[in-house]
Protein backbone atom coordinates (compact mmCIF):
# COMPACT_ATOMS: atom_id res chain seq x y z
CA UNK A 1 0.00 0.00 0.00
CA UNK A 2 1.29 3.53 -0.87
CA UNK A 3 2.18 5.44 1.85
CA UNK A 4 0.72 8.91 1.57
CA UNK A 5 2.52 12.24 2.21
CA UNK A 6 2.08 13.97 5.36
CA UNK A 7 3.15 17.06 5.82
CA UNK A 8 4.99 17.95 8.87
CA UNK A 9 2.46 20.41 10.35
CA UNK A 10 0.50 17.36 11.40
CA UNK A 11 2.67 15.02 12.49
CA UNK A 12 1.53 15.57 16.28
CA UNK A 13 -1.89 13.86 15.22
CA UNK A 14 0.39 10.58 14.11
CA UNK A 15 1.66 10.44 17.54
CA UNK A 16 -1.22 10.93 20.36
CA UNK A 17 -4.10 12.39 17.85
CA UNK A 18 -2.79 16.20 18.83
CA UNK A 19 -2.91 14.58 22.42
CA UNK A 20 -6.59 14.04 22.63
CA UNK A 21 -6.73 11.52 26.03
CA UNK A 22 -4.55 13.98 28.02
CA UNK A 23 -6.66 17.16 26.95
CA UNK A 24 -9.84 15.09 27.73
CA UNK A 25 -8.68 14.23 31.38
CA UNK A 26 -7.34 17.75 32.11
CA UNK A 27 -10.69 19.79 30.69
CA UNK A 28 -12.83 16.75 32.64
CA UNK A 29 -10.68 16.37 35.58
CA UNK A 30 -10.45 12.77 35.89
CA UNK A 31 -7.95 9.91 36.42
CA UNK A 32 -6.79 8.09 33.33
CA UNK A 33 -8.90 4.70 34.67
CA UNK A 34 -11.77 6.31 34.22
CA UNK A 35 -11.14 7.80 31.08
CA UNK A 36 -10.32 4.46 29.27
CA UNK A 37 -13.56 3.12 30.88
CA UNK A 38 -15.50 6.64 29.58
CA UNK A 39 -14.23 5.80 26.32
CA UNK A 40 -15.20 2.15 25.75
CA UNK A 41 -19.08 2.90 26.74
CA UNK A 42 -19.18 6.16 25.09
CA UNK A 43 -20.23 4.93 21.82
CA UNK A 44 -22.68 2.21 23.03
CA UNK A 45 -23.83 5.11 25.84
CA UNK A 46 -24.46 7.83 23.04
CA UNK A 47 -26.77 4.92 20.92
CA UNK A 48 -28.51 4.31 24.60
CA UNK A 49 -29.16 8.20 25.04
CA UNK A 50 -30.58 8.36 21.11
CA UNK A 51 -33.31 5.92 21.67
CA UNK A 52 -34.01 7.17 24.45
CA UNK A 53 -34.24 11.03 24.19
CA UNK A 54 -33.66 11.78 20.60
CA UNK A 55 -36.29 13.47 18.99
CA UNK A 56 -35.86 15.61 15.34
CA UNK A 57 -38.19 18.37 16.36
CA UNK A 58 -35.81 18.90 19.15
CA UNK A 59 -32.82 18.05 17.96
CA UNK A 60 -30.82 21.27 18.45
CA UNK A 61 -31.68 20.81 22.12
CA UNK A 62 -30.34 17.34 22.10
CA UNK A 63 -27.12 18.05 21.12
CA UNK A 64 -26.69 21.41 23.12
CA UNK A 65 -28.13 20.01 26.22
CA UNK A 66 -28.70 16.79 26.39
CA UNK A 67 -25.54 14.86 25.31
CA UNK A 68 -23.34 17.38 27.57
CA UNK A 69 -19.98 15.69 28.41
CA UNK A 70 -21.02 12.03 26.89
CA UNK A 71 -20.43 13.35 23.12
CA UNK A 72 -16.81 14.02 23.93
CA UNK A 73 -15.89 10.56 24.81
CA UNK A 74 -18.49 9.09 22.08
CA UNK A 75 -15.98 11.56 19.43
CA UNK A 76 -12.70 10.80 21.22
CA UNK A 77 -13.53 6.65 20.70
CA UNK A 78 -14.08 7.30 17.51
CA UNK A 79 -11.70 9.23 16.06
CA UNK A 80 -8.87 7.32 18.34
CA UNK A 81 -9.92 3.82 16.77
CA UNK A 82 -10.49 5.48 13.35
CA UNK A 83 -7.04 7.34 13.36
CA UNK A 84 -6.21 6.49 9.92
CA UNK A 85 -8.92 7.36 8.35
CA UNK A 86 -9.31 10.83 10.69
CA UNK A 87 -6.33 11.26 8.99
CA UNK A 88 -7.19 11.13 5.35
CA UNK A 89 -9.28 14.18 6.25
CA UNK A 90 -6.85 15.74 7.47
CA UNK A 91 -4.57 15.35 4.73
CA UNK A 92 -7.62 16.38 2.42
CA UNK A 93 -8.00 19.82 4.85
CA UNK A 94 -4.30 20.45 4.66
CA UNK A 95 -4.21 20.11 0.77
CA UNK A 96 -7.37 22.40 -0.25
CA UNK A 97 -7.97 24.43 2.71
CA UNK A 98 -6.44 28.01 2.46
CA UNK A 99 -8.01 31.79 3.75
CA UNK A 100 -10.45 31.95 6.55
CA UNK A 101 -12.06 28.25 6.91
CA UNK A 102 -15.73 27.32 9.05
CA UNK A 103 -15.32 24.10 10.90
CA UNK A 104 -19.62 23.37 10.98
CA UNK A 105 -20.27 21.00 13.78
CA UNK A 106 -16.54 20.81 15.18
CA UNK A 107 -17.12 18.63 17.53
CA UNK A 108 -14.03 17.73 19.70
CA UNK A 109 -11.91 19.92 17.12
CA UNK A 110 -9.43 17.48 15.48
CA UNK A 111 -10.14 18.96 12.39
CA UNK A 112 -10.20 23.00 13.77
CA UNK A 113 -6.48 22.14 14.87
CA UNK A 114 -5.40 20.66 11.93
CA UNK A 115 -6.44 23.40 9.94
CA UNK A 116 -5.07 26.00 12.44
CA UNK A 117 -1.84 24.35 11.57
CA UNK A 118 -1.41 24.89 8.15
CA UNK A 119 0.16 27.81 6.61
CA UNK A 120 -2.34 28.31 3.96
CA UNK A 121 -4.94 28.97 6.52
CA UNK A 122 -5.58 32.25 8.13
CA UNK A 123 -7.90 31.88 10.70
CA UNK A 124 -10.32 28.71 11.82
CA UNK A 125 -13.62 29.62 12.68
CA UNK A 126 -14.71 26.18 15.26
CA UNK A 127 -18.48 26.50 15.04
CA UNK A 128 -21.05 23.97 17.50
CA UNK A 129 -23.91 24.35 19.01
CA UNK A 130 -22.59 22.25 22.53
CA UNK A 131 -21.28 24.45 24.74
CA UNK A 132 -19.49 21.86 26.18
CA UNK A 133 -17.63 21.00 22.97
CA UNK A 134 -16.93 24.96 22.43
CA UNK A 135 -15.27 24.56 26.18
CA UNK A 136 -13.30 22.10 25.37
CA UNK A 137 -11.64 23.19 21.83
CA UNK A 138 -11.02 26.33 23.91
CA UNK A 139 -9.42 23.90 26.22
CA UNK A 140 -7.38 22.22 23.53
CA UNK A 141 -6.24 25.12 21.71
CA UNK A 142 -4.90 27.11 24.44
CA UNK A 143 -2.81 24.08 25.32
CA UNK A 144 -1.11 23.86 21.47
CA UNK A 145 -0.41 27.76 21.19
CA UNK A 146 -3.31 28.60 18.12
CA UNK A 147 -5.20 31.01 20.00
CA UNK A 148 -4.41 33.44 17.79
CA UNK A 149 -5.90 31.47 14.88
CA UNK A 150 -9.34 30.18 16.12
CA UNK A 151 -12.49 31.93 16.60
CA UNK A 152 -15.10 30.47 18.23
CA UNK A 153 -19.14 30.60 17.62
CA UNK A 154 -22.45 28.31 18.28
CA UNK A 155 -23.56 29.67 14.39
CA UNK A 156 -22.63 30.92 11.48
CA UNK A 157 -21.47 34.30 11.80
CA UNK A 158 -23.74 35.87 9.21
CA UNK A 159 -21.30 38.93 8.26
CA UNK A 160 -18.32 35.86 7.46
CA UNK A 161 -17.24 34.78 3.84
CA UNK A 162 -14.93 31.87 3.86
CA UNK A 163 -12.58 30.50 1.29
CA UNK A 164 -13.30 27.19 2.78
CA UNK A 165 -15.93 25.01 5.08
CA UNK A 166 -15.68 22.29 6.41
CA UNK A 167 -18.03 19.74 7.96
CA UNK A 168 -17.25 16.00 8.81
CA UNK A 169 -20.12 13.37 10.32
CA UNK A 170 -22.47 16.83 10.84
CA UNK A 171 -24.74 16.55 7.75
CA UNK A 172 -27.10 13.50 8.81
CA UNK A 173 -27.88 15.23 12.08
CA UNK A 174 -29.51 17.79 11.00
CA UNK A 175 -33.50 17.66 9.88
CA UNK A 176 -33.07 19.75 7.13
CA UNK A 177 -29.52 19.12 5.46
CA UNK A 178 -30.50 20.57 2.00
CA UNK A 179 -30.96 23.76 3.72
CA UNK A 180 -27.52 23.48 5.31
CA UNK A 181 -26.05 23.21 1.47
CA UNK A 182 -27.74 26.34 0.56
CA UNK A 183 -26.10 28.53 3.66
CA UNK A 184 -22.74 27.04 3.35
CA UNK A 185 -23.29 28.29 -0.68
CA UNK A 186 -23.87 31.62 0.67
CA UNK A 187 -21.04 31.34 2.78
CA UNK A 188 -18.31 30.60 0.39
CA UNK A 189 -16.21 32.86 -1.67
CA UNK A 190 -17.17 32.69 -5.04
CA UNK A 191 -13.86 30.50 -5.76
CA UNK A 192 -14.52 28.63 -2.13
CA UNK A 193 -15.06 25.18 -1.20
CA UNK A 194 -17.05 22.67 1.11
CA UNK A 195 -15.38 19.37 2.26
CA UNK A 196 -18.30 17.75 3.61
CA UNK A 197 -18.65 14.35 4.39
CA UNK A 198 -22.53 11.95 5.15
CA UNK A 199 -24.14 9.23 6.24
CA UNK A 200 -27.55 9.18 6.09
CA UNK A 201 -27.95 5.40 7.75
CA UNK A 202 -28.90 4.47 11.31
CA UNK A 203 -26.84 1.40 10.77
CA UNK A 204 -27.76 -2.32 10.72
CA UNK A 205 -28.78 -2.33 14.02
CA UNK A 206 -29.85 0.47 14.55
CA UNK A 207 -26.81 2.10 16.78
CA UNK A 208 -26.91 5.48 15.21
CA UNK A 209 -30.57 6.43 16.30
CA UNK A 210 -30.02 10.32 15.63
CA UNK A 211 -29.16 9.71 12.20
CA UNK A 212 -31.40 11.25 9.47
CA UNK A 213 -32.75 8.38 7.14
CA UNK A 214 -35.71 10.11 5.04
CA UNK A 215 -35.67 9.02 1.77
CA UNK A 216 -37.02 12.34 0.57
CA UNK A 217 -34.78 14.24 2.60
CA UNK A 218 -31.94 12.58 1.28
CA UNK A 219 -32.95 12.62 -2.52
CA UNK A 220 -33.76 16.78 -1.72
CA UNK A 221 -29.58 16.59 -0.03
CA UNK A 222 -28.60 15.23 -3.33
CA UNK A 223 -30.70 17.62 -6.05
CA UNK A 224 -29.74 20.03 -4.21
CA UNK A 225 -25.71 19.75 -4.05
CA UNK A 226 -25.58 18.56 -7.31
CA UNK A 227 -27.43 21.84 -8.60
CA UNK A 228 -25.17 23.95 -6.41
CA UNK A 229 -21.72 22.86 -6.32
CA UNK A 230 -19.12 21.00 -8.50
CA UNK A 231 -16.84 18.21 -6.89
CA UNK A 232 -12.82 18.74 -7.27
CA UNK A 233 -11.15 15.02 -7.53
CA UNK A 234 -8.73 14.65 -4.60
CA UNK A 235 -7.03 11.26 -4.06
CA UNK A 236 -7.42 10.12 -1.04
CA UNK A 237 -9.13 6.94 0.05
CA UNK A 238 -11.83 8.45 2.29
CA UNK A 239 -16.06 9.26 2.03
CA UNK A 240 -15.17 13.39 1.94
CA UNK A 241 -15.29 15.08 -0.90
CA UNK A 242 -14.99 18.06 -2.04
CA UNK A 243 -16.37 20.54 -4.02
CA UNK A 244 -16.86 24.42 -5.79
CA UNK A 245 -19.29 26.12 -6.16
CA UNK A 246 -21.18 26.09 -9.65
CA UNK A 247 -21.65 29.62 -10.64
Amino acid sequence: MQTLPKPAFLSRFWQDSFNLKQHIQEFLQIDSETLEMKLKAGQQEMADLGHKDFDWEKATNFYSEKVKELYLFELGAWHLASYEYIGNTLLLVADQAQGRVLDFGGGIGTHTIGAALSPQVDKVFYCDINPININFVQHRVEQLGLNEKVIFCSEIPPEEKFETIISFDVLEHLPDPSQQLLDFYQALTPEGRIILNWCFFKGFNQEHPFHLDDPQAIENYFRTLQSNFLEVFHPYHITARSYRKEL
